[in-house]
């Protein structure tokens, strides 16, 4: 991850909006030689979609893609091999958000929340993240999510545990910010159809809302993107420049802040499709084929 830091403080602060592509390009590459905090990770292949096998081959050959450029990756699940990911990323020297998956399957979750519980005791965990986005997409009760976290903190010693959301949402469950140790927000200036100009004073007023909301705890941004082909929403329009200029906008806050913040995503995936239209297999940094985009 070494480069010149009088090179990385020209980047920062830089105004993106003037930049040709091939200065984004450049940009964007010189960033993320200098490293980046963290980046989710992206297991699937080809037509493979969660509930899937994936192969410790293909976690391996994605984890040494990665290894040059982030300290810490994020998983998102702990069962159907998801939970050799963690094992395998503290082999190559990564630190580890590794998350349970809930929803509205109560047996999958008791299943996904003992796999979590188990790798942290193993040492293979460095944050735990009890389930993601469950409140926004409205599969578990503020009672039950609650009730999961505590069960998390009673079995798991010196990790911290929180829970992974849209940022407003711990606004308006405050009793869940109070039950984390850790808030891990995830920022979308795209997903609510912001402007790419505007995308980045956007995405620091939801960290600033999720600060106040964590009460003085620390938070992470736990997801923050932007596809690079689909569909507009509003004024977010998709698009090759605009994901560069928005990956070189959010990195250098998170350097220049020293925010913590994982990238999302690591590699395209073409099952999010189904459930994010046409801009759903395109928020990775390196395509299917797993070349690097710039």
């Amino acid at each position: 991850m070494s480069i010149r830091r009088d090179k990385i403080q020209s980047l920062l602060g830089v105004d993106v909006k003037y930049l040709n592509q091939e200065d984004l390009k450049t940009s964007s590459r010189d960033l993320l030689e200098s490293g980046m905090h963290g980046i989710c990770f992206s297991p699937y292949e080809g037509s493979q979609k969660p509930g899937d096998p994936i192969s410790e081959e293909q976690i391996r050959r994605k984890l040494e893609l990665l290894k040059p450029y982030t300290q810490w990756i994020r998983t998102f699940s702990c069962t159907d091999q998801n939970e050799t990911i963690p094992k395998l990323a503290k082999e190559y020297g990564f630190k580890t958000l590794v998350g349970a998956w809930l929803g509205e399957d109560l047996e999958k979750n008791e299943e996904e929340l003992q796999g979590l519980i188990d790798l942290c005791n193993s040492g293979y965990v460095d944050i735990a993240a009890v389930g993601n986005e469950v409140m926004y997409r409205e599969e578990l009760s503020e009672e039950q999510l609650i009730d999961y976290i505590h069960q998390a903190k009673q079995k798991i010693k010196g990790i911290p545990v929180g829970y992974v959301d849209a940022y407003y949402e711990f606004t308006d469950y405050p009793k869940i910010a109070e039950a984390c140790d850790v808030i891990l927000a995830n920022c979308y200036p795209y997903w609510e159809g912001c402007s790419i100009d505007y995308s980045l004073i956007y995405m620091k007023q939801m960290y600033q809302q999720a600060q106040r909301a964590a009460a003085g705890k620390p938070v992470i941004i736990t997801e923050t993107g932007w596809p690079s082909q689909g569909e507009p929403l509003g004024a977010a329009v998709p698009g090759y420049n605009n994901a560069l200029k928005y990956f070189i906008d959010a990195i250098s806050w998170s350097k220049e802040e020293d925010i913590p913040m994982f990238y999302f995503s690591s590699f395209d995936e073409s099952w999010k499709v189904s459930a994010e239209g046409s801009v759903g297999a395109y928020w990775g940094l390196w395509d299917q084929n797993h070349q690097l985009k710039f």
